[in-house]
């Protein structure tokens, strides 16, 4: 796989020689199990997978190429290239200014921009209409675009179902970037909807089984469907494709719902002309790091920390796994961290933030799982072990501790 160049501020000798290591060790990424950093005191249980993914890694390279190509010119970002603070606060310092925010409300206003202007477009690409609006301005966004190719991937699999008159189902969180860009694109080969969970599924399905009415319909799904779906008409074929950080095992229980639905309708033997059997279009760093999350509940740790973006729903995912079986704490970076009896975090379920007082239970030695999203830095997943280190005596040195790294076995 292709190697990046990403800023080395980013990158961490820490994490890097963990990864190092289960490189050498589980070249073909079939072992799941965590490596543990035995500090002590500490002990962490790091994720299999982790960190930046391939389309996240291309993204901060062309960014940071914009920068050192276009001295003097105004450099902007369509909106935040990935959903990391620390990332986007980077760009920010070295000048990049955002046009708009996540939920794609304006921050600067398009009549601004000149041909002179850069701007980039960001990993979860952007929505047809605007791409044809900064055309008409002159401006060029070829060159600095770096939308992620699974992304673009999950474009081609919407062209290929629309062209057999299916109707899309796009299973995402509908004012996500992502989704609004894959939106566009998915309109302009079929009709599309956005369901965000299989809850928005049975609902969905419900219009294709039953006595339904198309107000009902457009009450339920408003602006989250295209311009003219009918029901009657528009959901007798349907194929299903997916935000590309959505949770990998909802897609497969989503599209194996709408499956058995148009089986129950039309036959089994007459389902494949009803249901477009497309499997599911997450990205490989998506698979990897949920499958590795599996491997971390497999673990007795006391504890799990996730680091990312509150707004980053990759790592919103792991989060949701964790919690599954830990106490789990999702935080920024390790100034969430106030001390050894209280950390700041976000309360993913119920979105906001909260503070919370003796989250590191007093035994030793102390377990943690320690992951990430795809858009966070190493580095800043090593100044979380650092900053938690930093509560307790006697802990081991960084560099002992990484000549005598293993896999943990799994309970």
């Amino acid at each position: 796989m292709k190697t990046f160049q990403v800023p080395e501020f980013y990158r961490s000798p820490i994490i890097s020689a963990v990864k190092q290591y289960r490189k050498v060790q589980d070249p073909r990424k079939k072992d799941n199990s965590p490596t543990v950093l035995d500090f002590g005191p500490v002990q962490f249980y790091i994720a299999r997978h982790f960190g930046f993914c391939y389309g996240v890694e291309n993204a901060i390279e062309i960014a940071f190429k914009a920068i050192d190509e276009n001295p003097g010119k105004r450099i902007f970002l369509l909106s935040q290239m990935i959903h990391n603070p620390e990332v986007n606060k980077d760009l920010n310092a070295h000048g990049v200014q955002f046009l708009q925010d996540t939920h794609g409300e304006q921050l600067i206003s398009f009549d601004t921009l000149t041909t002179d202007d850069i701007v980039i477009i960001p990993a979860f690409g952007a929505p047809l209409n605007i791409l044809e609006t900064l055309r008409q301005k002159g401006i060029k966004t070829e060159k600095y675009n770096t939308t992620c190719p699974f992304v673009e991937r999950v474009w081609k699999k919407s062209e290929q179902i629309g062209k057999t008159n299916h109707t899309i189902i796009i299973h995402g969180k509908y004012n996500h970037e992502e989704t609004r860009a894959t939106f566009s694109r998915s309109a302009t080969h079929s009709k599309a909807i956005v369901v965000k969970d299989i809850k928005d599924a049975i609902n969905l399905a419900s219009f294709i089984t039953e006595n339904r009415t198309q107000a009902e319909f457009e009450k339920e799904f408003a602006g989250k469907f295209s311009e003219g779906l009918n029901i009657k008409t528009d959901l007798q074929k349907v194929g299903v494709i997916n935000q590309t950080t959505m949770l990998a095992t909802e897609t497969e229980e989503i599209a194996e719902y709408f499956k058995s639905v148009m089986e129950t309708k039309f036959g089994k033997e007459n389902v494949n002309s009803h249901f477009a059997d497309t499997h599911d279009t997450l990205c490989y760093a998506t698979n990897e790091n949920q499958d590795a999350t599996y491997g971390l509940l497999n673990t007795d740790a006391d504890l799990a920390i996730v680091v990312g973006g509150y707004n980053s729903s990759n790592t919103s995912h792991l989060v949701e796994l964790c919690e599954r079986k830990f106490p789990t704490y999702f935080i920024s970076s390790e100034k969430e961290i106030e001390s050894k009896t209280k950390i700041n975090h976000f309360d993913y379920p119920n979105k906001k933030h909260v503070s919370t007082e003796n989250f590191l239970p007093a035994k030793t030695p102390l377990k943690i799982i320690i992951t990430s999203g795809a858009s966070c830095p190493d580095s800043v997943v090593d100044a979380v072990m650092l900053k938690i280190n930093s509560f307790f005596t006697g802990v081991k040195s960084t560099e002992t501790v990484l000549k005598n790294l293993s896999t943990i076995p799994t309970i």
